[in-house]
């Protein structure tokens, strides 16, 4: 187990007149148990030490337990070097008294760092705004991650002019899967979120969430409703942009069969002089006249100069 940097006051068992925020870093079973109150239930201890290996998955959620409240978050992270988003959880408990977070590292990454929240925190404040400022951080991480977005679609629209549609086409689909799944972490994130600002979200014997607490969390709340928005925006942008791909594929064919059609009414005139010439019949003009050949070889090589010229100008070819 590796923890950051340890909380203001450490006392045991729970008595404490300051609030203290524990985080660790894939902690065994015995370092989560000692850092948590003694009343949390088997599966919320199950959930806290489940291993990150499924990306998009669990499901985020914050909801109450009686005497604590526990919550699941996961936060994309754009790797702009290598066009990829990966996924970091950090999970928490809260009670009146502590909060304890939970960073698990995804496999080859690096985990949620809760170190810039815990600098927000001030000594006097309570644990209900400790956890204001654990989302806070999340909310300000998902804006981070639509303005990384619309960067990346950006740069996909400047490619469909100069690259084949193939590559345009692998890398569209690549970011509407990656926008697909961090629509289904945004969206639960953000009504979990609305859930503590409605008051829906307390324990049973002690309030966590006063009122100046609740309108806190309206502020990351707006936040998240950003960058659902802005999610729908690049949505939208990937639509357009593949039309405009499609667009551009349609008119590339129409090129090709211009191409195509050109070729093929150059060799036309040819054919049909060959195929009139080439006719079994004795009284046929030019028949026996001595430069035949060389007129219907110049007759051939007129009507293609002619045509190609034509279809030059039409830039068909």
């Amino acid at each position: 187990m590796r923890a950051w940097a340890t909380s203001y006051v450490r006392a045991y068992p729970y008595a404490r007149d300051v609030a203290e925020w524990i985080d660790l870093i894939d902690p065994s079973p015995a370092e989560l148990q000692r850092a948590l109150p003694e009343n949390v239930h088997q599966l919320a201890l199950e959930a806290l030490l489940a291993p990150h290996v499924h990306d998009d998955e669990p499901r985020p959620r914050i909801e109450s337990h009686g005497d604590y409240v526990l919550g699941i978050l996961l936060i994309p992270v754009a790797v702009k070097d290598e066009d990829r988003v990966f996924y970091q959880e950090i999970d928490f408990v809260a009670t009146e008294q502590v909060l304890v977070s939970v960073s698990k590292t995804p496999p080859g990454e690096h985990p949620f760092d809760p170190k810039p929240a815990k600098e927000a925190c001030r000594e006097d404040e309570d644990v209900g705004m400790y956890a204001y400022h654990l989302v806070d951080e999340v909310a300000e991480r998902f804006l981070d991650l639509i303005d990384d977005l619309d960067d990346e679609i950006d740069e996909l629209e400047d490619m469909v002019a100069d690259n084949t549609p193939q590559v345009v086409g692998r890398r569209l689909r690549e970011l509407r899967h990656d926008v697909r799944h961090i629509r289904g972490t945004l969206l639960p994130t953000r009504d979990a979120v609305r859930q503590i600002v409605d008051n829906r979200v307390e324990l049973d014997n002690a309030e966590l969430f006063p009122r100046n607490v609740e309108i806190s969390f309206g502020d990351a709340y707006d936040k998240l409703l950003r960058s659902t928005e802005g999610l729908e925006s690049s949505r939208d942008q990937l639509g357009g942009i593949r039309d405009y791909l499609q667009g551009k594929i349609a008119n590339d064919q129409n090129e090709v069969m211009k191409a195509l059609t050109a070729v093929a009414s150059i060799l036309l005139l040819p054919t049909f002089i060959v195929g009139l010439y080439g006719q079994n019949f004795r009284k046929i003009p030019e028949l026996h006249w001595g430069f035949g050949y060389e007129w219907s070889w110049g007759l051939i090589i007129a009507t293609t100069i002619i045509q190609v010229t034509y279809f030059r100008r039409k830039k068909w070819i």
